[in-house]
């Protein structure tokens, strides 16, 4: 063992006392102080970077099922816009009716766990959080159907793989529930995304709701996590290489489709921004896929 010596060469004995400290620190203190690091770990991760998201409605099947979490990255639309095609996380505005099921009162311990679970970001979808897919983009003309029933981006139909149960063709459009495919021309607001869930029997989103500000965006869900056998990105499709129109950032470009991987990476500079101010950062609960 090397031992620390004073200019007289004996060994200091406040430094050989602070070593037979460290060493004899009993488990009953470690742990708990392991804990709180982890905690604070947890915290500054969901608030930051990922958070968990419990799926608790069918409106995303069956990309999504019922019961699946989701991985969401909450800095990447800090260094880009989003994409046609990607499935995020957001916040609802007033037209958006709460889909959360009434949950009942909880007790004290209940209570406390909720906000544990708030903290770390593994809690109940909160009453206004939502997912959907970005089908139209700030300037987008987003309709449906041409002959073939299928929704139009800027005149561009779209082959809707990941639409399994589509609306029916045969009910008319109502302002007020999203039953019916059919829907009027909308030009999406600046600002502002147009979104639908893949499940369009059951969603109710844009096509009754209204288009959705970027700023409520919470972030892409990029991966399922959980249960493990379903464990998949969510990548971006290429129904949408075909469509350009006013979102297209620069005409004849070839069209840009970014990857869970990709946009993982651009969390270290984002998160860097961040910590100098560049943006407040929202924190959510969970996101219900209404």
């Amino acid at each position: 063992m090397v031992q620390t010596l004073d200019e007289d060469g004996t060994v200091d004995p406040w430094r050989r006392r602070a070593r037979r400290t460290r060493r004899q620190m009993p488990l009953w203190q470690e742990l708990p102080l392991l804990l709180v690091v982890a905690f604070c770990l947890a915290v500054l991760i969901r608030t930051f970077l990922l958070q968990a998201f419990f799926i608790p409605s069918g409106s995303m099947e069956d990309t999504l099922l019922v019961g699946d979490r989701v991985l969401v990255n909450k800095v990447v639309y800090d260094v880009r816009d989003p994409v046609r095609g990607e499935v995020v996380v957001f916040r609802g505005t007033d037209r958006w009716a709460p889909q959360v099921d009434e949950q009942p009162k909880p007790g004290v311990a209940g209570r406390l766990a909720r906000t544990v679970g708030d903290l770390v970001g593994v809690s109940r979808p909160g009453e206004k959080d939502f997912i959907k897919r970005v089908i139209g983009l700030p300037g987008d003309r987003v309709a449906c159907c041409d002959s073939q029933g299928r929704v139009t981006v800027n005149g561009t139909p779209l082959n809707e793989p990941y639409v399994l149960r589509d609306s029916p063709l045969d009910l008319p459009p109502s302002p007020s529930e999203c039953r019916s495919r059919r829907f009027d021309e909308v030009v999406v607001p600046p600002g502002q995304l147009f979104v639908m869930g893949d499940h369009r029997e059951v969603s109710q989103d844009a096509r009754c709701q209204g288009p959705v500000p970027i700023d409520n965006v919470v972030g892409r869900a990029f991966m399922v996590v959980w249960p493990s056998s379903r464990w998949t990105s969510l990548s971006v499709p290429s129904t949408f290489d075909d469509v350009s129109g006013p979102a297209t950032a620069s005409p004849g470009a070839p069209p840009v489709r970014p990857t869970p991987q990709g946009d993982v990476v651009l969390m270290v500079p984002a998160l860097a921004a961040a910590l100098r101010g560049s943006r407040a950062f929202r924190t959510v609960t969970s996101s219900p896929a209404t």
